[in-house]
């Protein structure tokens, strides 16, 4: 069937296969949650409007991914009341928030409607305009003197459309006015109504930033937000973040339009795709995760290279960071869409001019609701099939909380956003490696530290590789092709290996070793600022072996549920 104008690409029996078969629900808090009876009658009325503010960030980052998305939605919800097929097709586009997504195991996007497919600029940039082309123009302008032009089309904070034969760059509070000044509002009142005093605080400078053409407002609001640590029940998170933009980043691979940039003192910013979380503070959780922020600061000293770099420990050893463990109430926007995965936490902001320019720091945020959302009988199913019976007491998703936090934390060591931005399309792909390899490679110090015993750490190292590095497919995405770096390094320096019937053993005595080892390398490669070394540290460590395919055929056998549908019980 059509829907305006454009085919359903997939037929009603493969929705079907789809919702019925590959689509798992992370259900989010209600009313009759305990968190939320516990709350002050201020913060129940405020959270009501923050949950309507994030709901407007919706439109917007529909709209920032792709130019039919809020069309196609209109259509596809009208056409759903009288037609089974749209319908279903409704209940996917609303899994991706857009028109394509992704299964998690193919390398092509999964595409809702025929004839409409996602630009490598998303609807940052006209759909149109290629890499060759982009990057003509850029150098042109610049010849011309368009120079403070050029730097608006770079901005994180711009959609960027044709004009005559330029571009032209419209800041985000200008091009979505509208829907910016609606969500103002409703954190204003939201601020208006909670009872905690930093919190009020924060949410005025949020709502500020919005009306404003002015960045270092972001950022100011941003440290605002990043101090909260105590004394505050619900968590409102306004993330920018910049894994979606795959055009900006294709300049630092033209060497000479990145010679024009740097004479110019031209920023390359990847756009800001924006993403909101609303939550209540679980306080027995979040006390877990402080006990590893005690740590970092010795972790910082222990990075390999660390006097060559800064990094978001401040010299004083203080570590300018908050961490919340989050009941979630919403994810919109950026955090909803659920194309192949759904994330379990985030350390933000990614951009380091927050501590430069503000001495702000970052605030890690752990998904409750999402971590709890997984699927034991397959977990089991998994361990009898691909891991030796040794190690089966050792898997515990308990254990990969624990990773995840390493995870986050890892992100604020080693080289700052200066290096990272010089990786240009492979710097969320190193970084991504990078945080994981900080966890997994210092949670040894956790244990003589005394935050975890000996019998946890093999947990770790264990559920890390199965759970984590047992991939489903061939990947794409930053995340999962930096954990099959992990696969290959490991497995070809010992740290584990495959028996005859494809199980997997772990050598606990080597693992520490080589994955430091692992460490020193990614560092090396941030150190470089160097695109072509960080694209061939992953060419060399993606290799897609028979150990490789045959976990993802078991996988596949098991039956993978990446398709997910966030049930919004609020």
């Amino acid at each position: 069937m059509k829907i305006n104008g454009y085919e359903l690409n997939l037929s009603e029996e493969q929705l079907d296969d789809i919702i019925n078969n590959k689509m798992r629900k992370v259900e989010l808090v209600s009313k009759d949650f305990a968190g939320y009876k516990n709350l002050t009658e201020g913060n129940k009325k405020a959270l009501q409007h923050l949950v309507a503010a994030a709901k407007i960030f919706d439109e917007v980052a529909m709209e920032q991914d792709h130019e039919m998305n809020l069309p196609m939605k209109k259509a596809l919800e009208e056409a759903a009341q009288i037609n089974t097929h749209a319908a279903k097709a409704l209940k996917l586009f609303t899994s991706f928030h857009g028109v394509e997504g992704h299964n998690g195991l193919d390398l092509e996007p999964v595409e809702i409607f025929k004839g409409i497919k996602g630009a490598k600029g998303r609807n940052f940039y006209p759909s149109d305009l290629g890499v060759e082309e982009f990057h003509n123009i850029l150098q042109r302008m610049i010849n011309e003197g368009k120079i403070e032009a050029v730097k608006k089309i770079l901005s994180v904070r711009t959609m960027v459309r044709r004009d005559g034969n330029d571009l032209k760059a419209v800041d985000y509070t200008e091009y979505f006015k509208d829907a910016f000044s609606r969500a103002a509002n409703e954190i204003e009142v939201a601020a208006h109504y909670t009872t905690d005093e930093d919190f009020k605080d924060y949410l005025g400078w949020q709502a500020q930033a919005l009306l404003q053409n002015n960045e270092d407002m972001d950022m100011l609001a941003d440290k605002h937000w990043a101090v909260l640590q105590n004394n505050n029940q619900l968590e409102f998170t306004l993330g920018r973040e910049s894994y979606d933009d795959e055009l900006t980043p294709t300049v630092y691979d033209n060497p000479q339009l990145m010679e024009l940039l740097n004479k110019h003192n031209i920023e390359v910013n990847p756009k800001d795709m924006l993403g909101v979380r609303v939550g209540i503070i679980n306080k027995q959780g979040t006390d877990l995760i402080l006990k590893f922020k005690e740590h970092m600061p010795e972790l910082a000293k222990l990075m390999p290279y660390a006097d060559s770099y800064h990094q978001s420990v401040s010299d004083a050893g203080e570590l300018k960071q908050t961490m919340v463990d989050v009941d979630v109430v919403a994810l919109t926007g950026d955090y909803a869409q659920c194309r192949g995965a759904i994330t379990t936490a985030q350390n933000l902001p990614n951009n380091d001019k927050l501590a430069i320019k503000t001495g702000g720091g970052r605030r890690n945020a752990y998904h409750r609701q999402v971590r709890m959302s997984g699927d034991p009988e397959r977990n089991q199913k998994l361990l009898e099939r691909l891991v030796a019976p040794e190690l089966h007491k050792y898997f515990d998703l308990e254990a990969d909380h624990l990773f995840v936090i390493g995870h986050e934390n890892g992100h604020s060591l080693g080289p700052d956003n200066d290096y990272q931005r010089a990786m240009g399309l492979h710097k969320s792909t190193v970084e991504e490696e990078k945080a994981d390899v900080v966890s997994i490679a210092f949670m040894p110090e956790y244990v003589k530290a005394g935050v975890i015993d000996e019998e946890t750490l093999k947990k770790i190292y264990t559920t890390w590789v199965a759970y984590r590095l047992f991939l489903k497919a061939q990947p794409l995405e930053a995340h999962r092709v930096g954990e099959l770096i992990h696969f290959n390094f490991l497995h070809d320096n010992g740290a584990f290996w495959f028996d005859d019937e494809h199980k997997l053993h772990i050598n606990f005595d080597k693992f520490h070793d080589v994955i430091y080892a692992m460490l020193q390398e990614t560092i090396e490669v941030q150190l470089s600022k160097s695109s072509e070394k960080a694209k061939a540290f992953i060419d060399k460590y993606t290799k897609w072996g028979k150990e490789s395919q045959y976990i993802a055929k078991v996988q596949n056998e098991l039956g993978v549920k990446n398709y997910i549908w966030i049930e919004d019980n609020f």
